[in-house]
């Protein structure tokens, strides 16, 4: 036997095992990702109980939705500082730790200030950590193998809602409000026990790039400036803006929207909240499966995750200007069930596109600002949504009206991102 043929079997096992152990990793960030989306969500489907107990109007509790998105905003700036002085793991377990603990006053003494007050403090605690989650995972893979990783981060808040969303729900109807605020905090502290066990850091980004050797991550750090002032940077931050203005709008709607809206029972409708993330969820694992391979056999960038995201926001979008023309709820359902994905795929590809661009010492702070930036238009579509429904004819047509003017936006933008982006232009330019 030639030590080719000894060495080969060995090599293949290390190769796989190294992919089961990226995956494994991966598997903990996705956990994570359940969980933050669950504590984002988690307004949604309390706000009428909340609504009907504190006397709320809908202006009052897309306030509340928009506040947290501001300190959210203001969190994801802190994003590369604490990637610079704690490590990934000390860093998500004191983030989680503050989100298990934060609405547990409200539990105690519920008021409109309570409420405003843990939703501001969760906001600042959250807004780094998707920058953080996104480093963790994108640590474990090269950057022409990110989109589906980012698909499953990305879908993680799909899951949360297939999964957890029926459950807080039930609990809710059956037993109060406060029982699914408390059954978050202790599903927060499981993870909290997971991530301390399992958790290590992988070579491709972060801190312990320093140790391995590799040119890629050998890359010395450029202008913060070349990264932000590029046309794929500013161009994608328009487009997210828009799309993460829809998500924040389904996380704090979406169940009202089903139940006030569209007469189905609370039950109905917490248990309806999966049905868009059920679709959101598998065409951005296959959007993102299949530009990664497009990736890896030697596609460009632009094609991959420009073109393709873009042109299912563009689907998505008329998808959704169309909804005030439904007028049967469950195809009212149906139609933005499929707007609402469409338009989500972009999250994963658009992601994947950023992190292309920086040196990987870099990755951290500039996911962070660019969440950060997506986050913007969390800051006022719950609000300016609840101001809609407050002074519509029906609660349905204020819904619709809303969802209708956010698909406009974002196919307009897409339209940005398409004509100004390229990824492996403005790669070149910053990374030489």
């Amino acid at each position: 036997m030639t030590a080719e043929q000894t060495v080969d079997p060995i090599v293949t096992q290390v190769r796989t095992d190294n992919r089961r152990r990226a995956w494994n990793m991966t598997g903990l960030v996705v956990f994570l990702y359940v969980v933050n989306f669950a504590d984002k969500a988690v307004l949604g489907i309390i706000a009428q109980p909340l609504a009907r107990e504190l006397g709320l109007s809908s202006t009052q509790i897309g306030m509340v939705g928009s506040l947290f998105f501001l300190t959210f905003t203001i969190g994801g700036f802190l994003a590369g500082p604490l990637n610079k002085y704690l490590t990934l793991r000390w860093a998500l377990l004191i983030l989680a730790a503050v989100w298990s603990v934060v609405l547990l006053p409200l539990v105690v003494a519920a008021s409109l200030v309570t409420l405003i007050a843990g939703r501001m403090v969760l906001g600042l605690a959250e807004g780094p950590s998707s920058a953080l989650m996104h480093t963790a995972a994108y640590s474990w893979h090269p950057p022409a193998k990110r989109g589906l990783p980012g698909a499953f981060l990305m879908g993680s808040g799909s899951v949360g809602k297939i999964l957890l969303a029926p459950v807080l729900t039930y609990l809710t109807v059956s037993y109060g409000w406060r029982t699914a605020v408390i059954a978050l905090t202790f599903l927060g502290l499981a993870w909290s026990v997971c991530w301390l066990i399992g958790w290590q850091e992988g070579p491709y980004t972060g801190k312990t790039s320093k140790s391995h050797g590799d040119d890629e991550n050998a890359e010395p750090s450029v202008p913060w400036r070349k990264i932000f002032l590029t046309r794929t940077f500013l161009s994608c931050c328009a487009l997210t803006i828009f799309v993460y203005a829809l998500t924040t709008v389904v996380l704090t709607w979406l169940p009202s929207y089903f139940e006030k809206g569209l007469g189905y029972s609370a039950m109905q409708a917490g248990s309806m909240f999966a049905i868009p993330s059920v679709i959101a969820l598998v065409l951005m694992i296959v959007s993102s499966t299949l530009t990664d391979r497009s990736m890896a056999a030697g596609g460009r960038s632009r094609t991959a995750r420009i073109i393709v995201p873009c042109v299912g926001v563009l689907v998505g979008g008329s998808i959704l200007a169309a909804l005030p023309l439904f007028d049967v709820p469950i195809v009212t359902v149906i139609a933005l069930s499929i707007g609402y994905a469409s338009v989500s795929m972009a999250f994963p590809l658009l992601n994947a596109a950023i992190s292309e661009l920086c040196p990987p010492p870099q990755t951290a702070g500039t996911m962070g600002v660019f969440l950060a930036t997506m986050a913007i238009g969390g800051l006022i579509a719950p609000y300016a949504t609840g101001v809609i429904v407050d002074h519509a004819a029906t609660p349905a047509a204020g819904y619709s009206l809303a969802f209708q003017i956010i698909g406009v936006l974002a196919a307009i933008a897409a339209v940005g991102v398409l004509i100004l982006a390229d990824p492996d232009r403005d790669r070149r330019a910053i990374r030489g």
